[in-house]
């Protein structure tokens, strides 16, 4: 007799492929609704050249007009569009003067099969943040509560890096690191000798095989997807170990429009738009997990309304949809080293990873003009032929400066915290359809003085850095980039003790419906300084072991 339905999944990226691996493996029912179509890695333009792309890779007309917010992300270009939504068939609206850049993924895996792999665990100097500092709230859970749970995700997606002890960035299970350049070897001496730290990127790339995966050979475009699967992808990775189970069902094209409840209080079934036929589906289940991503799965409660809860699904304390967060960029300095000039080409490959200098502000105390902190990323490298536009001549005298006269580049950009408040939001807006009839959402976001002062911290302490390894300085910013432009959003669901002044609890269930969990990036209370995507998974992989105990218990059916 086949075994009634235990759980619906919506989405299937990074989260929802480790959700649909835990309660798969723990015999439970599942069945995974993603909104896009599964991917084909034989589709995957990985190593495609620029001379085999009409434009040699430069985006299309055609690609900025029909994805006018997607081309803005760098991974978005004509080799991986499918990745992408059409804009005008997902509408939203925000403030005058106020934009925000939603990028969004529709397929199989979401996008984790682009994403930028950066792969950082939090401390308790995010998770206990407001002690320092007393704005917003504590998380209510630790870095001991979470720490098993990094270590599980780690040794199963696999992460290379090198451990460095800093107490604000725990050090993890590593694959080897790795290596620095030339010119980032030079910066970080100069990094170091300042009393801060420069280490290579920790990124869910293989440098060695693992877990039946083979390592990375770096032909260095990631965000067409991996076609050998040696970054994490939950499409061939925890998606695919829940599909073998033969308790977890994948269905393609189903758009979640609303959550359902019962007069108890239960939610009872989602429903959703076949993406192909635009027919009305419902399905029904003991558990609904929501794992859409922070943005889209908010919306969907805050469009799952009702008398009882008539701004949105479980949404008693009135935060569904505020305390929104993301990364503030575009702070940091570039120049270059005359001291590297002329020096023979390195043979390294596209490493596709880049330096990291971890978050030096505010560690022990508040030491700085700002709150919080910020991590800058960035590389040193060899120009390839960008500068033969600034050599005169032709012909083989030409040729050969090109090729001898090769400037060594140093840029460094930051990635800073955003203070959680409650003026940044979504809104639901009826009467803003999407191509499937269901309402969108009018996104209310802004930075406050406390990014701003510490953007322009960035832009001089790049600067100054950069200077400190002799280095020339060409440029600096310090401009705040676009609200959505980091694509870290989190929060709009935040988790909590206190069921007055948070949607979840420190499992990601719902404080007001207790068979419902949002296990997505929906439930941080900060955004923290680093980023987001492993203290996601982690989070989910948590929750599902308190749901898979409460559902033995029958505590959720």
């Amino acid at each position: 007799m086949k075994q009634a339905l235990d759980v619906v999944i919506v989405g299937s990226g990074a989260t929802g492929g480790w959700v649909a691996k835990e309660l798969g493996e723990a015999g439970l029912k599942v069945v995974v609704l993603e909104a896009g179509p599964r991917v084909d890695p034989a589709r995957f333009t990985t190593h495609m050249r620029p001379y085999d792309s009409e434009l040699r890779g430069i985006r299309s007309r055609g690609l900025k007009e029909k994805k006018p917010i997607q081309s803005l992300c760098y991974a978005c270009t004509d080799y991986n569009e499918y990745f992408f939504i059409d804009d005008a068939e997902h509408p939203y609206s925000t403030p005058d003067g106020k934009p925000f850049w939603w990028i969004r993924c529709r397929v199989v895996g979401g996008r984790s099969n682009v994403w930028g792999r950066m792969t950082y665990r939090y401390s308790d100097l995010d998770f206990k943040a407001a002690s320092q500092d007393g704005v917003g709230e504590n998380w209510p859970l630790s870095y001991h509560d979470l720490q098993p749970y990094y270590d599980k995700v780690e040794r199963y997606i696999g992460v290379s890096g090198a451990a460095e002890n800093l107490p604000q960035l725990p050090d993890g299970l590593f694959l080897p690191p790795m290596g620095l350049t030339c010119g980032e070897q030079l910066l970080k001496k100069a990094v170091d000798h300042m009393g801060r730290r420069l280490t290579i990127g920790r990124v869910a790339m293989l440098t060695r095989p693992h877990n039946g995966r083979p390592a990375c050979h770096y032909c260095g475009e990631c965000e067409r997807g991996c076609d050998t699967n040696s970054f994490y992808a939950s499409t061939l990775t925890t998606l695919e170990d829940g599909l073998r189970t033969g308790n977890v069902e994948l269905r393609t094209n189903c758009i979640v429009s609303h959550i359902a409840h019962d007069d108890e209080n239960r939610a009872k079934s989602v429903h959703y738009v076949d993406r192909i036929t635009r027919a009305q589906q419902e399905i029904s289940a003991p558990v609904i997990v929501l794992c859409a991503s922070t943005m889209e799965s908010t919306r969907i409660l805050l469009n799952s309304r009702s008398p009882r809860f008539p701004s949105g699904l479980g949404n008693s304390s009135g935060v569904l949809g505020h305390y929104l967060m993301d990364h503030v960029k575009q702070g940091g300095a570039s120049g270059y080293f005359p001291q590297l000039a002329n020096r023979n080409r390195e043979r390294i490959g596209k490493r596709n990873n880049g330096i990291f200098i971890p978050r030096f502000r505010n560690l022990t105390k508040v030491d700085s003009p700002f709150l919080r902190g910020y991590g800058f990323e960035g590389e040193s490298f060899q120009s390839e032929f960008d500068h033969a536009t600034s050599i005169p001549g032709f012909g083989v005298e030409f040729k050969r400066r090109v090729r001898q006269e090769v400037p060594w580049n140093v840029r460094l950009y930051g990635y800073g915290e955003c203070l959680p408040r409650i003026e940044n939001r979504m809104e639901l807006r009826p009467d803003l359809l999407d191509a499937w009839g269901i309402p969108s959402v009018h996104i209310v976001t802004s930075w406050s003085d406390n990014e701003v002062k510490l953007v322009q911290d960035m832009g001089d302490a790049a600067a100054e850095m950069i200077e400190a390894a002799g280095g020339v300085v060409a440029g600096v910013s310090k401009t705040p980039s676009v609200f959505g432009f980091a694509n870290h959003q989190v929060g709009a669901a935040r988790m909590g003790n206190n069921p007055k002044t948070s949607y979840l609890n420190r499992f990601c269930q719902s404080h007001d419906v207790k068979n419902l969990f949002i296990m997505d990036g929906s439930c941080f209370v900060t955004s923290a300084w680093a980023n987001p995507t492993l203290t996601m998974m982690a989070l989910a992989v948590r929750s599902c072991d308190y749901l898979k105990e409460e559902y033995r218990k029958g505590n959720l059916k």
